[in-house]
């Protein structure tokens, strides 16, 4: 069996899959309960979102040239404090938040693909997680290149909604919106995080990635800034075209939006976001599994996940243990529950990263790619507070 991982990603790839994560996650499946929440400010909740996003990825970009190994979170961790425990409570954090991310995706996916097969939503999440998992075994080049794909198709489709949302007759509530809530934007803005996930998957490819002391940090970038705009333009063109209240209670808002535009069939964007959340589930698949491969390797209890396939190089154990996992979770609990839970542990995960980020900032100052001590430090203190926030909000 090999023990390592094949370099065989380059910048536009490894772009291609953030960007993938990040809308397969977020845009198709979310837009609705956002507008729920934050109404006709849906779009200034997804800017919020990006605003407190945007510090840890930067600080994510610094920490993936300093550290470029998979289960980077853990090994950032552990490198800034010398506590193994808390390495690992951040590599399985990171588990964890990927896998019930995939599972509100393949949920919400599934929800999308009933509209166009008559099977019950059980089969077809069943059906659809057990694909991914083989796509996934396969190698992480094919992997990838499937996602680069679905990737294309799902911006099409994106693009086709944000064509119709804005041309379509507006609705009441965009004609006449309410005051701004600032409970509303608040809970929207941490919903809208969860479509934010994803930029730090990329530094888990590290090992899988060409010169990663210079791909890893533009990709991070890109990613962001792409879906930052995507979604801003999305959110607007929802809301605009859709009241928020049957956004929230749609289980195809995007579909919705397309109709009030065309009064037509919108199979083909059902068929799009399918591939949208096929996407997501398959970029956290790949993801998680090398967190526990990367863990596996340095830790003696988590050996059988530090194997790979001779074959394809590929960690099997770990891919088939998440995979399993996803298609559990998404059987069991609803896609709000499931963003709110992944939300709420990557928040408590992106504090201790910045605090790590700023603590090997004073040990070693030097880096391949650098960001000012500040952004750490925002960075920390808009995650603690946005944690701090959902928990109030959680209440209310």
């Amino acid at each position: 069996m090999a023990e390592t991982l094949k370099r065989r990603i380059g910048l536009g790839l490894l772009t291609a899959y953030g960007v993938g994560v990040m809308v397969g996650a977020g845009i198709y499946v979310l837009v609705g309960a956002v507008a729920g929440s934050a109404g006709v400010w849906a779009p200034l909740s997804f800017l919020i979102a990006g605003l407190i996003a945007a510090p840890s990825a930067l600080s994510y970009a610094e920490l993936s040239t300093r550290i470029p190994k998979a289960a980077g979170e853990a090994a950032y961790v552990e490198q800034a404090f010398g506590l193994r425990w808390l390495a690992l409570v951040i590599g399985f954090g990171i588990v964890v938040a990927g896998t019930i991310s995939a599972a509100a995706v393949l949920r919400g996916g599934a929800g999308y693909l009933g509209g166009l097969v008559p099977l019950g939503q059980p089969v077809l999440i069943a059906v659809l997680g057990v694909f991914l998992i083989g796509v996934a075994l396969i190698g992480v080049l094919e992997s990838l290149a499937i996602a680069a794909l679905f990737t294309v198709v799902e911006l099409t489709g994106l693009i086709l909604v944000i064509w119709a949302g804005l041309s379509a007759e507006p609705s009441l509530p965009w004609q006449a919106p309410v005051p701004v809530s600032i409970t509303g934007l608040g809970i929207g803005a941490v919903l809208a995080f969860f479509a934010f996930i994803g930029f730090e998957d990329i530094v888990n490819m590290a090992e899988e990635v060409r010169n990663p002391t210079k791909t890893l940090p533009r990709a991070i970038i890109l990613s962001l800034i792409v879906t930052s705009v995507i979604y801003a333009l999305v959110s607007m063109a929802a809301v605009r075209a859709v009241a928020p209240f049957d956004l929230s209670h749609s289980t195809q808002p995007l579909v919705d939006v397309w109709r009030a535009r065309t009064g037509g069939s919108a199979a083909f964007l059902s068929a799009i976001a399918v591939a949208a959340a096929l996407n997501g589930v398959l970029a956290q698949i790949v993801m998680a599994s090398r967190v526990l491969f990367g863990m596996g390797r340095d830790t003696a209890g988590l050996t059988l996940f530090a194997h790979t396939s001779a074959r394809f190089g590929t960690p099997v154990t770990g891919t088939i243990v998440v995979g399993t996992a996803v298609i559990g979770a998404a059987l069991a609990l609803p896609v709000s529950a499931l963003a709110s839970v992944t939300s709420t542990v990557l928040l408590g995960v992106f504090v201790i990263i910045n605090l790590a980020l700023l603590r090997l900032k004073r040990v070693t100052p030097e880096a391949p790619f650098r960001v000012p001590t500040f952004v750490p430090l925002i960075g920390a203190v808009v995650a603690a507070g946005a944690l701090v926030l959902s928990f109030v909000w959680g209440t209310l």
